[in-house]
Parts: C-alpha cells; sequence; structure tokens
C-alpha cells in the first residue's frame, strides 16, 4: 500500500500515523495474509481485539457522563446498539473504509469489501492501532468523531423496525409487513431491496447487502417520512 493512499485515508481520520505499520496492519484482511504468504500477526485480528476494548471503555464513559438517571442495564443496551456490527459498519462506511482494506482475491470477489462482517472490525482495527500509535486521548478523539457523533440519528437508524413497530401499533393501530422487491447477485455477494408495507400501502423501500439490512432501512425512511409529514 502506497503512501499517498495511506495519507488520503489519515486525512478523513484525522489522525497521521508515526508508525505506518499499524495502519497497514489494521486495513489487512486475514485473507490477504494467507495468499500473500504473510505470518499470521501480520492481519488486523489483534488490533481488532484491542480496539473492541478501548471502544467499549470509551463509549461506556460517554454513556455514563451522558444519561445520569438511566440504570446499567439501559446503558447497556444503549452501547450495545451503539458498537454492534450493522453500527459499526455504518460508520466505516462514511469513511469508505472498505477502499482501503487489503482482501485476498477470494473475499474480493464474493464482495468482502462491503461486508459488514469486515468493514467493522477494520473500524476496531484502527481504533486499536491510533491507540497503540498514539495513545487513549488519540483514540478515544477518532471513537467520539466517527462513532459517537450523531448518536440520535444513528440510534434511529439501529432500531429503526422495531421503532416503527412501536410507533404504527400506538399510533395508528395498523399492521407493518416487509416485502422483498428485488434480488441480485449470487453468493455472498447478493443485493436486497425491500419495501414496507403499513395495513397493506408502500410507505417507503430501502436496500441492503442482507434482507435483514434493506429492511431496516427501509423502516429507517419510513420514520423519516412520517416525522416529516407529522402523521398521527
Amino acid at each position: 500500500m502506497d503512501i499517498a493512499t495511506l495519507g488520503e485515508l489519515e486525512k478523513k481520520i484525522g489522525y497521521v500515523f508515526k508508525d505506518n505499520a499499524l495502519l497497514v496492519r489494521a486495513l489487512t484482511h486475514s485473507s490477504y495474509c494467507n495468499e500473500q504468504l504473510i505470518n499470521k500477526t501480520g492481519d488486523y485480528e489483534r488490533l481488532e481485539f484491542l480496539g473492541d476494548a478501548v471502544l467499549e471503555a470509551v463509549s461506556s464513559e460517554f454513556l455514563f457522563k451522558r444519561y445520569p438517571d438511566k440504570k446499567e442495564g439501559e446503558l447497556s443496551k444503549i452501547r450495545a446498539s451503539m458498537v454492534c456490527e450493522p453500527s459499526l459498519a455504518f460508520c466505516a462506511r462514511d469513511l469508505d473504509l472498505g477502499v482501503y482494506v487489503r482482501l485476498g482475491k477470494g473475499e474480493e470477489k464474493t464482495g468482502g469489501r462491503e461486508r459488514d462482517s469486515i468493514i467493522s472490525d477494520v473500524m476496531e482495527a484502527i481504533t486499536g492501532a491510533i491507540f497503540l500509535d498514539g495513545g487513549f486521548d488519540k483514540a478515544r478523539d477518532f471513537i467520539y468523531r466517527f462513532i459517537l457523533s450523531d448518536l440520535e440519528n444513528k440510534q434511529l437508524f439501529f432500531d429503526s423496525k422495531s421503532n416503527l413497530q412501536e410507533y404504527v401499533a400506538k399510533n395508528l393501530k395498523k399492521e407493518v409487513e416487509y416485502k422483498t422487491v428485488e434480488e441480485t447477485g449470487e453468493g455472498n455477494d447478493k443485493f436486497f431491496r425491500s419495501a414496507v408495507y403499513v395495513d397493506g400501502e408502500v410507505v417507503a423501500e430501502g436496500s441492503g447487502r442482507s434482507k435483514k439490512a434493506s429492511q431496516q432501512e427501509a423502516a429507517y425512511n419510513a420514520l423519516i417520512k412520517i416525522r416529516s409529514t407529522d402523521v398521527s
């Protein structure tokens, strides 16, 4: 990976590494190491482990201060939604991290650059790399800027299906239903488009690389539409 590409990513994440090798490792999937016969420690898995621990500590501190009246169970539930795989993948896509990941040819062909499980791991690995290179404060700055920012809208998105279900049941007394309207691709490279219906009428659509992801986006779009029109 050339210096210019690394510099481009460093500009996006707002942190310049003293040791570029840490950033390269954070972007390296095990499939790449296996194909290139690189030692196993050259992939991102150990950095991901470290980043996960740093992320949990920072997000716990953030929620503890932000919600002084919430109980432990409530805080745990919010934290789980913030640092789960879809959440981190959502944040990773804001940075276009998939573009920078070093993948083996097999993973490349099956859409690995867009797979939630991979890009969410890379998000954690970069957190771990920043922690090792610059310390806890720099890692916390990264987490605050790219994971804990715009929390209200992110929570609305992550909990969109349950939020929509609760809203419709409480205010409209009607049924919510999801239907897949398009399915393309094969194997791990599938793409879905789903529509959400309320009382038999289409309210919104969404897309994603799984039925669940496409339904989640459809529910989110429905909630945004309901909010903007103030349906009651």
